[in-house]
């Protein structure tokens, strides 16, 4: 079943106009979803809608909006006033601008939609404009009305159509500095540079889309599957990291694809050579410790192989001491 258009209307340029329908071009329905129920019963939970006051139930036709004035007031707002908000982007999309696309930061993106030619007259018009798009290398700004509110819309040429970028409004995008500025600036090495751009050979590749599987989505199938047939489920084992490594350890086993070598099995520096100067930084950046109970067994092998020493000590003072005598 095709699904139905959000919005329906005309695509303007100047003087060429075409009817056009919108439609989304993403889709989330095929994502497993859950509905609460109650664990008693079984049943759907039901939401009623009351009166935040009395409790009482309300009927949809004495529901309208209203916009928050103050704690307890609010101002009525009917749907026959909003209507009469007469916006041409409420049935038309008019295209006032044409910018780079590269100008248009991702952050300003929402959500895209197909615009397709609605009905069999305009298709030369339609034609016309996203001809004229595709030969600008750019993409037109228009403005479009959907769910009650005006919207600006990128329009780009994609194959034999046309692919509209639906765009926030610079106020609803926050600032990066708000989030950015507190981070410390650290100075990286190149050796560590040199070996993370190794690390980045090694994993590139061309985006395929198809490659991709939605490893939690598999798992909930493969639980729901599990419950059905009776099954038990297991409980999942947490992940834990491995034995303290530095930065500069860790981007090297990273390029060799194999886990981080154990503490113990490092190699001493050789003899007559110092060992390399801690990098600056790298304290903070140690991967979680998890070799107390090792070093605790060490210093207990350590603490039972002394007094075995002090005996063999003994023993060959009096072997000694008995041997003089002797010769005297």
């Amino acid at each position: 079943m095709a699904p139905r258009a959000n919005w329906k209307g005309f695509l303007r340029l100047s003087l060429v106009t075409c009817p056009v329908a919108l439609f989304p071009a993403t889709s989330e329905s095929e994502k497993v979803s859950f509905n609460q129920i109650n664990r008693k019963t079984g049943h759907r939970i039901k939401y009623q809608r009351v009166d935040a006051e009395t409790g009482e139930d309300v009927d949809n036709e004495d529901i309208v909006k209203g916009y928050k004035i103050d704690t307890d007031t609010y101002l009525e707002v009917t749907k026959d006033e909003l209507d009469n908000i007469a916006l041409d982007s409420t049935h038309t999309i008019e295209i006032d601008q044409f910018v780079p696309r590269s100008e248009i930061d991702d952050l300003y993106i929402v959500r895209p939609y197909y615009l397709v030619p609605d009905g069999k007259v305009g298709h030369d018009a339609y034609a016309v404009i996203r001809d004229t798009i595709k030969a600008t290398g750019k993409v037109a700004l228009a403005r479009v009305v959907l769910t009650n509110r005006e919207h600006i819309v990128a329009l780009e040429a994609r194959d034999n159509g046309l692919v509209g970028l639906l765009l926030r409004y610079p106020y609803e995008v926050r600032a990066a500095s708000d989030y950015f500025d507190g981070i410390k600036d650290v100075k990286v090495t190149k050796d560590m540079l040199d070996l993370a751009k190794h690390i980045v050979e090694q994993k590139s590749g061309h985006f395929e889309p198809t490659a991709f599987e939605d490893h939690y989505e598999a798992a909930l199938l493969d639980l729901i599957e599990q419950k059905k047939a009776g099954h038990p489920i297991a409980k999942a084992k947490v992940r834990t990291e491995g034995n303290v490594i530095n930065l500069m350890d860790a981007l090297r086993q990273s390029l060799k694809g194999g886990k981080a070598a154990p503490a113990s099995a490092k190699a001493a520096p050789a003899k007559g050579k110092k060992s390399k100067k801690r990098i600056e930084g790298q304290r903070e950046m140690l991967f979680p410790i998890e070799g107390k109970k090792a070093a605790a067994q060490e210093t207990k092998r350590e603490t039972a192989k002394r007094p075995a020493k002090a005996s063999t000590g003994k023993a060959s003072a009096s072997k000694a001491a008995a041997a003089k005598r002797k010769a005297g």
